[in-house]
């Protein structure tokens, strides 16, 4: 059984992990709007050039989709499996 110091120190940790998520999610949304307004006012043939933001913001975006699913849904699974094991 946890103490309620544990539990406090457990909360801390999700809170401070999920404003981590939150402050990086804002980063990425103003500068991927920055890299495509650069593409988008820069690139003379926009037809036949490659989109090379999407590849920055795919690759961005999937270190956030990790940073999301650690941040809401890692420790329910923690949580899920304690309570299991204590049945």
């Amino acid at each position: 059984m946890e103490t309620g110091r544990e539990r406090d120190d457990q909360l801390w940790h999700k809170t401070k992990t999920r404003a981590g998520f939150k402050s990086h999610l804002i980063i990425y949304l103003v500068v991927n709007m920055g890299l495509w307004a650069v593409w988008f006012l820069t690139d003379s043939d926009k037809i036949k050039n490659t989109l090379w933001p999407a590849w920055l913001a795919l690759g961005w975006g999937t270190a956030l989709a990790y940073q999301y699913f650690n941040a809401w849904h890692k420790d329910r699974f923690n949580d899920a499996l304690k309570e299991q094991q204590h049945i």
